[in-house]
């Protein structure tokens, strides 16, 4: 068996070379995972703050897609023309609904319908109504531009059928969406629900 030459000079040198590139390398590992470690937080709070982000432009999109149709509004009463001895008003008829666009943009394909059969039988832009037409449209009416109004009007029932059927006003964003508000002034999405019509 051979043993070590203690003696040796290029023996000595080696070996403190071979020590000296091992400690090395050893730092250099402890260096470059302490790195990583470092990288791997930077990339998770990296992470964090662009998933912060994503949702805060996902809540700025969303409150945008709905600008417009919060600004439409519906006011609605009953009306009849039975009257009692004294000329008051006895009993109801109808439905008369005021659907109005607040916004600066037009709205399109309004129509009102009441309950889930009826669609509205006349509807008469207010704005128009010095017009040769009287302001009448067709239903569902094309468009109501910014800070217009449409009446419409269901067909006459009985006071019963009135309470049975009420009014929900359905229009089309200037985006494209198809949006519903409801008689208790309930503003929804039809992306993902039947339009109805």
């Amino acid at each position: 068996m051979s043993s070590v030459d203690w003696g040796d000079a290029p023996t000595w040198i080696a070996a403190v070379f071979a020590g000296g590139a091992a400690l090395f390398a050893g730092m250099t590992i402890r260096s470059q995972r302490q790195q990583i470690d470092e990288q791997r937080v930077f990339i998770g709070e990296q992470s964090a703050n662009l998933q912060l982000e994503r949702t805060e432009l996902r809540a700025v999109q969303e409150e945008r897609r709905w600008a417009q149709a919060k600004q439409v509004v519906m006011h609605f009463e009953t009306f009849g023309e039975e009257q009692d001895d004294e000329g008051n008003a006895v009993g109801y008829d109808r439905w008369v609904v005021r659907v109005t666009n607040g916004s600066d943009e037009p709205v399109r394909q309004i129509l009102v319908r009441f309950g889930d059969t009826f669609n509205a039988r006349t509807a008469v832009e207010t704005n128009a109504q010095h017009l040769p037409d009287g302001g009448r449209r067709a239903v569902p009416m094309d468009l109501l531009g910014p800070g217009r109004t449409a009446i419409f009007e269901s067909g006459r029932w009985s006071e019963q059928a009135v309470d049975n059927n009420r009014p929900v006003a359905h229009f089309t964003d200037a985006a494209g969406a198809a949006w519903c508000l409801n008689e208790h002034g309930l503003l929804v999405s039809e992306v993902d629900e039947p339009s109805g019509q």
